[in-house]
This record gives structure tokens, C-alpha cells and sequence, in this order.
């Protein structure tokens, strides 16, 4: 039986180059109504943390939620699953800094004015800021991370740095933590927390 993790795999390699036949065939098959196109996996876990949170199931709403491998890959994305491809609704997240080129590629796509919902850095800042300082270094505990952050923290290239930016550098330093904890901040947040991209995105769909 099909589902979306075949159809994400078979968008990622027609986006890479490869035959469209199978995305469209799993597209009808399933069906594909919607595609939430974000930069990277982080992105792709804190969304699908926060639908599970509020009881929704987003493949078995015909939803796919696809990391693009950067922001630089959303007009060729647009172009294969938007109006002059698949036909699938469009949306999902930028950073701020991207939303240049979100803008250039959606028009060369001719994707029309789909909505992208904007973080001001990116949004594991978002996060970090929603739950707090404290409250992200108890999770960094809970992790077993403890001692990892504060050799992180004792870096001369860290030092004067606001403790925001030092917890948001440190998501990055180390091979798939960003996508682990994009599940756990988002998973630790108060209800009435929820950053307003994430929350917008999700309630847009």
C-alpha cells in the first residue's frame, strides 16, 4: 500500500533530477492534497510534534510535510507541486532572512500567492524564545546533554554571546540534534506558547 513517506521519497528525487511518473501516480493514489514545504528535518519534526500534540494526522489528511534541503530549493519545489505541477495547495515556514528568496521562487514558479508563515530567525529561535532560556537548558538535562552544552558554553566563540543565540548555536553542533529536539521543545511547550508561525501554519491547513 502506498503512503507519504514513498511519495516524499519520490518528490525528493524528481526534484533531484529524477522521473516525475512515480510522485504523480502516489500523488493520485493517495491522495496528495497539500504540501507543507520546509527548509530542513528540524522543521519537518517540531510540525509533525505539533500535530500529533493536537490529535491530528496530517498524512491521513493527504497532507505532506517535506523538508527542501534549504531555502534556495523552494522554486523548484513550487514548480513540481504547485499550479503548473502536481496542483497540490502550497504552504509552510521561512526565516525572515529567506523570505527574498521565497518570494523570487514562487514567482518564477508561477505559484501564485501561497501563504508561508515567517520566523524571525529561524524556528528553533522561535522555540527557544517561547519556552525560555531556563526552561530549554532543564531540557538539555533531561537529554543527558548537560555536560555537552556546558563545554559548548566555555568555547571563546561563545563567550559574550546573548544566551539565546549560544542555545540556538549549540542546537546545531552536532549531527541530527536539531531534528531530536525539534520534537522536544515543541513537545514542551505550554499550550498558549505556541510560536505564531508554527501555530499559524498548523491552523492553516
Amino acid at each position: 500500500m502506498a503512503d507519504m513517506g514513498a511519495f516524499r521519497e519520490a518528490v525528493t528525487a524528481w526534484a533531484a533530477g529524477g522521473p516525475e511518473g512515480p510522485a504523480r501516480e502516489l500523488a493520485a493514489r493517495l491522495p496528495v492534497r497539500a504540501a507543507v514545504l520546509l527548509e530542513g528535518p528540524s522543521d519537518v519534526a517540531a510540525v509533525n510534534a505539533l500535530a500529533e500534540r493536537r490529535g491530528r494526522d496530517l498524512e491521513a489528511e493527504g497532507i505532506c510535510v517535506l523538508a527542501m534541503g534549504g531555502a534556495m530549493s523552494i522554486g523548484r519545489y513550487a514548480r513540481l507541486l504547485g499550479p503548473s505541477g502536481l496542483g497540490l495547495r502550497l504552504t509552510g515556514l521561512c526565516d525572515e532572512r529567506e523570505r527574498g528568496y521565497y518570494t523570487r521562487g514562487l514567482a518564477d514558479a508561477d505559484a501564485g500567492r501561497p501563504s508561508f508563515f515567517v520566523c524571525a530567525a529561524d524556528l528553533e529561535d522561535e522555540l527557544i524564545r517561547a519556552l525560555g532560556v531556563g526552561r530549554v537548558q532543564e531540557l538539555v538535562r533531561a537529554q543527558g546533554e548537560l555536560r555537552a552544552l556546558r563545554t559548548f558554553l566555555n568555547q571563546p566563540a561563545q563567550q559574550g554571546r546573548p544566551a539565546q543565540q549560544q542555545l540556538r548555536r549549540f542546537l546545531g553542533t552536532k549531527k541530527g540534534r536539531k531534528i531530536h529536539y525539534g520534537r522536544v521543545l515543541v513537545e514542551a511547550l505550554d499550550a498558549d506558547r505556541v510560536p505564531a508561525p508554527l501555530d499559524d501554519l498548523l491552523a492553516s491547513l
